[in-house]
């Protein structure tokens, strides 16, 4: 079972890449993506707010499981005023 990965600002500079597949398990939640992803990027370790998650366009809590999604989207927090 692959995902298909996107990233987002900053979260986007750190991993160098827009988007990337990955092979899953059908256990796997949103959490559990996460740390493989940080194991692949190591600047993600230094993010320290959680990022907002966006499962198949809707957003996400980060223990959403991922069977049967086709892709996640990683949101840096946005600030404004």
């Amino acid at each position: 079972m692959t995902v298909r990965v996107l990233w987002f600002a900053s979260l986007r500079d750190r991993t160098g890449s827009r988007e990337e597949t990955l092979e899953i398990q059908p256990t796997d939640d949103v959490e559990a993506l996460w740390h493989r992803l940080t194991a692949l990027h190591p600047r993600l370790r230094d993010v320290t707010v959680r990022p907002l998650v966006a499962c198949d366009r809707a957003y996400a809590a980060w223990d959403r499981p991922l069977q049967g999604v086709r892709e996640v989207a990683f949101l840096p927090p946005v600030s404004g005023g």
